[in-house]
């Protein structure tokens, strides 16, 4: 089954048709097939390991605990906002981060054989926005309570991100392809929407979607419900592909994906909170 999904339809291996008679994608795998060496497993290329649960879990350690690091590591080396350099600096730091994080982006979708550089250097430079971003934020919409909206956006994010597996994994949830294509075509319409915001903003008008009103919160609420199904989107693939007996540099392919869900939910959340924060 050929996977609408752009981080995973450049990888022959996701959409590798599973051996006649033995379906790989509607529930349970076939005989040998989901075994490393199984006699229907396809072949992974000589002289590497199969992806498992482990190695996903691994690449998608050091990639996100690269953003961490990166976002932190701005957070102090970013002077602090008592001036309109310091803005100008955060501000900076944002559109590199961004625009650059945007640009590997598509790279890494498009890519038909994964790069790990280019996955870390992704991480790193959404870090950086990230990091810059969450200042700017933490400045504008302090609050009483311990650590702040960035903290309980932190928080809530891995909250969703463990949510959202377990209910995957309890209520055994099955992707089908109506609703791969309905979340695949919601995430263009809204990156288009944003991009045109962003245009927009050049020329000093808007559409309202990022300012902090109701209909910003209501664009904010759906991008984290948005945000929500592409992790369920990106269980699944890893799933499939566990199936399929991808060869371990496919790991970084769903370490990339699960990244990318993660900072769209926290920057939804992160606004969710200050709006809500507001008098």
């Amino acid at each position: 089954m050929q996977s609408n999904n752009p981080v995973f339809r450049r990888s022959d291996a996701f959409n590798r048709p599973a051996p006649y008679g033995q379906g790989t994608y509607d529930g349970y795998a076939p005989q040998g097939g989901g075994e490393p060496g199984g006699p229907y497993a396809p072949p992974a290329p000589a002289g590497t390991g199969r992806m498992t649960i482990d190695t996903v879990v691994q690449k998608a350690a050091m990639t996100i605990g690269l953003v961490i690091l990166t976002a932190g590591a701005t957070w102090v080396l970013t002077p602090d906002i008592d001036s309109e350099s310091a803005i100008g600096a955060l501000s900076a730091a944002i559109l590199i981060g961004a625009g650059g994080a945007f640009v590997l982006s598509l790279v890494n979708s498009f890519k038909r054989v994964i790069s790990p550089a280019l996955v870390l250097a992704f991480a790193a430079l959404e870090g950086v926005a990230l990091g810059a971003l969450s200042k700017m934020y933490d400045a504008a919409f302090p609050s009483d309570s311990y650590g702040g909206i960035v903290v309980q956006a932190v928080v809530g994010t891995f909250a969703a991100f463990a949510g959202t597996l377990a209910a995957y994994r309890f209520f055994e949830i099955k992707v089908g392809q109506r609703f791969r294509t309905f979340v695949i075509a919601a995430m263009f319409g809204m990156v288009a929407l944003s991009l045109m915001e962003v245009v927009l903003g050049l020329f000093g008008a808007n559409l309202g979607l990022f300012e902090f009103n109701a209909l910003g919160f209501l664009f904010a609420v759906a991008g984290l419900v948005l945000g929500v199904f592409m992790l369920i989107l990106d269980f699944d693939f890893v799933e499939q592909g566990i199936r399929n007996g991808l060869p371990e540099r496919e790991s970084w392919r769903a370490a990339f994906a699960m990244t990318v869900s993660l900072v769209w939910i926290y920057t939804n959340l992160l606004r969710i909170l200050a709006i809500l924060q507001q008098d």
